[in-house]
């Protein structure tokens, strides 16, 4: 993977102790499922790389996979070297992340991601389930020894707290994350903060830190309080190796890249300002959907993606043969 080129209008950041190069603004992949016209989706992708933004992000469960399905084409042509390429898998169990690991390669058309993250952190259980005998992370540590990804992260939206306990659980088994990903924007500042809870163990930890949600879906711009390049410089401000944004439309990627193009780091005066201008709107979550209602959680509405508790089947079959 190669970092851009000279003339990228792009910065790029370290992603945490990996020393991987990345685009400190990022092409979400679940919004390039909803274009009509593939071949739009597949000239965004082509369109940012050749622009300088060399970190992509998709999901297993994006679109029943057909926003992996248009990357893995868009990133024919060269267009792999050039890409540091992320995805997630919803599996809690060695079978299920196994699988979902395969599937993703298959429809990225590629050997490798660079990046593999467990998706959807929004329950107290996962990071119990995964790191169980039989759980995820042995898929991935076995993927990770076979060459199908080289890095490994989680990702949830939720409630910083679980977050908090992803990390406990990794330490208590001696696993260290290389990435985690969150809401990081204006109104989270004010409510169930992973800013304020999360991001300061992260830096500590030199974790890559993958800011997602700037806007919310879009939602946090229906306040009226805010605009888009607001939003993505206060969360590019904050210690955030990528901004990750939905982009579904050519003159969205010229949004993000202006924004990319156009930071500065943000003094104390103007940050307090913006934080201002949310502070009467966020306490509730109102606009942070992905906290306060199922809305986001994919998985609630699929929770076959999870896969089978063993431990679970064991206890059952223990009560069968009682």
């Amino acid at each position: 993977m190669q970092a851009g080129n000279g003339n990228s209008e792009i910065p790029y950041r370290t992603l945490g102790r990996t020393g991987e190069l990345v685009s400190a603004i990022g092409v979400g992949g679940f919004h390039l499922g909803l274009i009509n016209d593939e071949k739009e989706s597949i000239r965004i992708v082509r369109a940012a790389i050749d622009r300088g933004i060399n970190f992509l992000d998709n999901s297993w469960d994006y679109n029943g996979g057909k926003s992996e399905r248009r990357m893995g084409k868009a990133l024919e042509d060269g267009y792999r070297k050039r890409a540091f390429l992320m995805t997630k898998v919803d599996g809690r169990t060695k079978k299920e992340a196994s699988k979902q690991i395969d599937d993703s390669l298959r429809r990225l058309r590629t050997d490798h991601v660079d990046l593999m993250q467990f998706h959807e952190i929004i329950r107290f259980e996962d990071p119990d389930r995964i790191f169980a005998p039989d759980g995820a992370i042995e898929a991935f540590l076995e993927a990770r020894q076979a060459g199908k990804l080289r890095f490994i992260g989680f990702t949830g939206h939720k409630d910083p707290h679980i977050h908090l306990y992803m990390l406990e659980v990794a330490t208590r088994h001696g696993f260290r994350f290389d990435t985690v990903q969150m809401p990081l924007n204006l109104m989270d500042a004010h409510f169930r903060s992973f800013q304020h809870h999360v991001l300061p163990v992260l830096v500590r930890e030199d974790i890559g830190v993958l800011g997602m949600k700037s806007m919310g879906a879009g939602i946090i711009l229906q306040s009226k309080v805010v605009k888009p390049i607001e939003c993505l410089h206060y969360a590019m401000n904050l210690p955030t190796s990528v901004v990750i944004t939905g982009i579904d439309k050519m003159e969205i990627l010229e949004q993000a890249i202006h924004a990319a193009r156009t930071f500065r780091p943000i003094n104390e005066e103007e940050i307090a300002r913006l934080l201002a201008k949310t502070a009467s709107v966020a306490p509730s979550g109102k606009y942070e959907l992905f906290k306060t209602t199922s809305h986001f959680d994919s998985t609630a509405k699929s929770p076959d993606w999870l896969g089978k508790d063993p431990a679970e089947a064991r206890e059952l079959a223990k009560l069968s043969d009682a």
